[in-house]
């Protein structure tokens, strides 16, 4: 038995999207595309890379190399598209965060770009539902405290630059309880007081 799937917090900002904190396993989620945190050679062996290509079959690390031989490394900041094998999806977005050097080589900004190039290839792909794991926060160390404000801004912007277009579901999905907390603390702080700047949004749902 896997951890049971809680949405432990979730709000409808006035652009019309449905932003979501899952506490669950990422490779069970249903969900247009599932993103990957990845590297830059696509080589899906530990952390949530391995997971989603062990539940979605060896197709994944087929296409993932094909896209590489193709096109090169996966810059950081950037994202691949292939398909999703047996997972619950359309296609796989493979995501290739920074790795953590200490603050000191612009890793804020770059995994803003890491997940708002995940969100503009989902509008460019139509695909309304994404479910995303906490990118860079595990096996490249960026410390989750500092990541999670990041994500729901970012999120936050996209929405508010695009109201009424895809993806208008967007869950990150986090399994284990110390990754899920700060995650939960930084949408407190950043949809709690003021979800509906805008006049029409629905409070936000926090457990």
């Amino acid at each position: 038995m896997g951890t049971p799937r809680q949405v432990v917090a979730e709000v409808t900002l006035p652009s019309g999207h449905r932003v979501q904190l899952v506490h669950g396993d990422l490779t069970e989620e249903e969900a247009d595309a599932l993103v990957n945190a990845a590297n830059a050679y696509l080589k899906h062996g530990g952390g949530v890379a391995g997971a989603l290509a062990r539940k979605g079959g060896p197709q994944i690390q087929m296409e993932s190399d094909e896209w590489v031989r193709r096109h090169g490394p996966v810059p950081v900041g950037g994202v691949a598209i292939t398909g999703a094998g047996r997972l619950n999806a359309r296609a796989l977005l493979h995501a290739v965060g920074p790795v953590w050097a200490g603050g000191t080589q612009g890793e804020d900004q770059l995994l803003a770009e890491a997940i708002r190039n995940v969100l503009k290839t989902a509008r460019a792909q139509g695909y309304e539902r994404i479910a995303m794991p906490a990118i860079s926060t595990g096996i490249f160390g960026f410390p989750k405290d500092r990541a999670a404000p990041i994500f729901w801004e970012t999120i936050a912007a996209f929405a508010a630059a695009h109201p009424g277009e895809p993806p208008r579901e967007i869950r990150v999905v986090i399994l284990d309880e110390a990754t899920l907390r700060p995650f939960q603390a930084a949408f407190r702080e950043r949809f709690g007081e003021a979800p509906d700047e805008g006049g029409r949004g629905e409070a936000p749902r926090i457990s």
